[in-house]
């Protein structure tokens, strides 16, 4: 469905059109460009220390810009035999199924938080390549990232 709020057409406001409009948006569900209740993913800030063993880790940001929440459910890459998503609590690492992704905010996965574990590493990559990671979720299409390789003492400047 093509969001449809904030456009402005050519012609005249009539009355009875804004009513048209109106009578249709409310009869499709429909009140604004959030209200459908489907999520807007944008992924950002994604980078993998540069492996000093057969495991890595992955960090990034998954942003949902619209109205409905989602869920990372798995993630897949040609550089590891397994990619798994990972929670932190209270300082304790474990694995999860899924990672939910509220309306409206993000899914942060950082350095001493949750984060993505890569496993059995088919290729230990180098600082300066980037690996490619399919991010598979419970409503939203699969998206592809190429996570760049950064040196293994890395900090983001602006943190997540």
């Amino acid at each position: 469905m093509k969001r449809l709020a904030g456009r402005r057409g050519p012609g005249r406001p009539h009355a009875f059109a804004a009513a048209a409009v109106a009578g249709t948006l409310a009869l499709a569900g429909c009140g604004g460009p959030d209200s459908d209740g489907e999520a807007d993913l944008s992924v950002g800030s994604a980078y993998m220390p540069q492996p000093v063993s057969d495991m890595a880790a992955g960090f990034l940001v998954i942003s949902n810009g619209g109205g409905g929440a989602d869920r990372l459910t798995s993630v897949s890459s040609d550089a590891a035999d397994r990619v798994s998503v990972h929670e932190t609590v209270d300082g304790t690492m474990r694995e999860v199924d899924a990672l939910d992704i509220p309306a409206h905010g993000s899914l942060v996965l950082e350095s001493g938080g949750n984060h993505l574990m890569f496993e059995q590493l088919t290729r230990r990559p180098k600082q300066g390549q980037k690996v490619s990671v399919e991010l598979r979720f419970a409503h939203s299409d699969p998206v592809t990232v190429e996570i760049p390789v950064k040196p293994a003492t890395y900090i983001p400047k602006h943190g997540h």
